[in-house]
């Protein structure tokens, strides 16, 4: 492997160790638990799609007249991982996007999504985000876990959005939280099973094949410019401190 990456790996090391070994899982023993994580979790979720697009957006012609964007090989590396994110399938075979999934997950185990859902609304009739915020009544946590990640897609770095992509990435998923979805699945097979299945889902496609490709893209964007892979690693820091806040808000909720 680049041994820049593996330098951002061993830098980012003991902030992964954090969210891997984050009381967050161990507090959640019942369904009311499950449903407090979800309502912070499905921000992570939308704002991961909103990265995702944005780099399509610069790697890649979206716009018409169509031409030629950058490298044949990012525009790959990226077309195939928005494939996978926006047009997987569900339980049924049905097409959805991971998102989508995970709004039928909350409905199904009756988690508040009115708050992601209104906020989306809001943005999509041409509210800011601040507006947007205050109409939906959206966490303060996850308010902040926005901005960060709104904070790269605006600067433009499309390496750092890449790195941000890559290392804070939605597959920090420990073994005990699968144990204990499992758990909660066996008692209650109706109420959890496609929040399941978007677990199993996500580890299966982005936990093995999209991180290798998003590994790669990172390394073609930042080539041997030195800047760039110290910009890309301040940027995977930032994002995995801004998921640790996150958790914690999560926690203090569960526990208060």
């Amino acid at each position: 492997m680049n041994i820049r990456i593996e330098a951002i790996k061993k830098e980012i090391q003991p902030l992964c160790d954090q969210i891997l070994n984050h009381n967050l899982y161990a507090s959640i023993k019942t369904i009311e638990d499950l449903r407090v994580f979800m309502k912070y979790h499905v921000y992570a979720v939308w704002d991961f799609m909103s990265l995702l697009k944005s780099l399509q957006n610069n790697l890649t012609c979206t716009t018409i007249p169509w031409y030629p964007v950058g490298s044949p090989d990012t525009r790959f590396l990226i077309n195939e991982i928005v494939v996978g994110e926006e047009s997987d399938v569900d339980m049924n075979n049905v097409r959805k996007s991971h998102f989508e999934i995970y709004i039928d997950a909350m409905n199904q185990v009756d988690a508040d999504c009115k708050s992601i859902i209104q906020f989306i609304e809001q943005l999509k009739n041409g509210s800011g985000f601040s507006a947007a915020y205050a109409a939906s009544d959206v966490p303060d946590a996850a308010r902040k876990f926005v901005d960060q990640t709104f904070s790269i897609i605006h600067s433009g770095e499309v390496h750092c959005m890449a790195a941000t992509f890559t290392f804070g990435r939605e597959d920090l998923i420990p073994g005990m939280f699968m144990s204990m979805v499992n758990d909660l699945h066996d008692h209650n097979p109706n109420t959890i099973s496609i929040f399941k299945y978007y677990l199993e889902r996500h580890i299966e496609v982005d936990g093995d094949h999209h991180s290798h490709l998003a590994i790669a893209m990172t390394e073609q964007l930042c080539g041997e410019d030195d800047a760039k892979w110290k910009a890309a690693t301040e940027a995977s820091v930032a994002a995995l401190k801004s998921r640790i806040s996150l958790w914690d808000a999560a926690l203090n909720e569960i526990l208060n």
